[in-house]
């Protein structure tokens, strides 16, 4: 049987500083990272991270359960209709905007003497002639 040369392997030791765990834990319970990503990110055990969450969270206390409710039902219409305001605040918006845009066209068509938004949005959609075209013959 052959022997292969081993070395013996020292594995360094690494050590986080404490705010460094409290920050990773604050990540942790505001779910913008997961144990695993944890895990993977800074070559950390499973078990370093539990006792982790263990020290430094409030909520994660060992023996101490962990109750996960349904989002009520109050607090998940309060969010929809909160959801609804931010979508009609924006297509109030862009009405807004489209009924400036309107009477843009409806001012330019005078100052020109003739109607813009014809000459313009009908031959140019169907791609006959170009927006300079339009402005010598009309």
């Amino acid at each position: 049987m052959k022997h292969t040369k081993s070395k013996l392997e020292i594995k360094q030791r690494r050590s986080f500083s404490g705010e460094f765990k409290k920050a990773k834990v604050q990540e942790l319970i505001e779910k913008r990272l997961t144990v695993g990503e944890l895990c993977r990110l800074y070559d950390v055990s499973r078990t370093a991270v539990y006792k982790w969450l263990y020290k430094y969270s409030k909520d994660y206390q060992r023996k101490t359960i962990l109750v996960v409710q349904m989002e009520s039902e109050a607090y998940k219409t309060l969010r929809l209709q909160q959801q609804v305001a931010e979508l009609e605040r924006v297509i109030g918006q862009k009405q807004m905007e489209i009924d400036f845009l309107n009477k843009l066209l409806e001012i330019g068509s005078d100052e020109m003497g003739f109607d813009l938004k014809k000459n313009f949005s009908t031959r140019l959609l169907n791609g006959t002639g170009s927006a300079k075209q339009d402005i010598v013959t009309n």
